[in-house]
């Protein structure tokens, strides 16, 4: 009995996570993104629930606000539904990465942007941690910033590991 409960959760558990991978590689492709980080960020953001809210107004997988939905051409309407939050959430991301193409870790600068928002990366992104990452983590001043950066970073480098996403 055992056996056939951790096989259901198994499988749901693997249907959870894996859903949306096809909308995750379109964006990634339309994006020009790692489909492997996409999934991270969605994997921190909602846990892959698409009617995920959070508190200061965050929608759906990606946990994108109104703003920025608008600031990349999406109906906020839409927000909650799958193919248009990772669209919406995967143009913001590339947005963000594009900020930090001189630093040595554009993804580390781009996922606490995602996380603390811009005004805060200019605060800390000074000196050394202007292009080195390792610097520039440890200037972030939001300890869950940091720890938010560096989970999303190791769960795509899981799924890198695993193959997802081969071309």
């Amino acid at each position: 009995m055992a056996a056939i409960g951790f096989a259901i959760w198994w499988g749901y558990d693997y249907w959870r996570e894996h859903r949306f991978d096809k909308v995750i590689a379109a964006a990634a492709r339309h994006y020009q993104l790692d489909p492997a980080l996409i999934k991270a960020l969605i994997w921190r953001e909602s846990r892959f629930n698409p009617t995920a809210r959070g508190r200061a107004g965050e929608m759906g997988l990606m946990q994108i606000r109104e703003v920025a939905a608008m600031e990349g051409g999406f109906d906020p309407a839409y927000c909650f539904d799958p193919s248009t939050n990772i669209m919406a959430g995967s143009c913001y991301l590339k947005k963000a990465l594009g900020r930090y193409q001189r630093t040595d870790n554009p993804p580390l600068y781009a996922l606490i942007d995602y996380n603390a928002g811009r005004g805060n990366v200019l605060k800390w992104q000074t000196g050394a941690g202007l292009t080195n990452g390792q610097v520039f983590l440890i200037q972030v001043q939001f300890p869950s910033s940091r720890t938010y950066a560096l989970a999303i970073l190791q769960r795509a480098e899981r799924y890198h590991r695993r193959g997802e996403f081969k071309s």
